[in-house]
């Protein structure tokens, strides 16, 4: 059975330099550091790469972070992939567990995660499954 985790999250982004060689592709490169709080009591760190058009209107970005903390009281590490698009007026994110990433308690974990962005502040829902039914 599916269970859900949600909960405020805090997200730091700090621009990093492009990799050498690869400034003409004016990707963009950001550390990411978070904090979950809630049914997911974690921290993460990652990187993102991303693409904008030149009026900030359009774009995409990938994403891979790793957390660690617990999730419903079990503990362990998982890592999480990103896939977004945002067009004017519209965007679309995949958020998934990475299939295998899990250790400790949290091993097996499969799962996607909903992110809320309401007033400038930051949410999750997180919906998972663990091997056996467990949660």
């Amino acid at each position: 059975m599916t269970k859900r985790a949600s909960g405020p999250f805090d997200v730091k982004l700090t621009p990093m330099p492009p990799d050498p060689g690869t400034e003409a592709a004016q990707i963009g490169r950001m550390a990411l550091d978070k904090k979950f709080h809630g049914d997911l009591e974690a921290t993460s760190l990652g990187q993102m790469l991303a693409i904008r058009d030149a009026a900030m209107t359009s774009g995409g970005y990938v994403a891979m972070e790793r957390v660690t903390g617990t999730l419903h009281g079990r503990a362990g590490t998982f890592a999480l992939q990103h896939f977004g698009t945002m067009t004017p007026g519209a965007s679309q994110l995949t958020l998934t567990v990475v299939p295998g990433s899990g250790t400790g308690q949290l091993e097996g974990l499969t799962g996607s995660v909903k992110i809320i962005i309401t007033g400038g502040k930051h949410a999750y829902e997180f919906d998972y499954l663990l091997p056996s039914g467990e949660t």
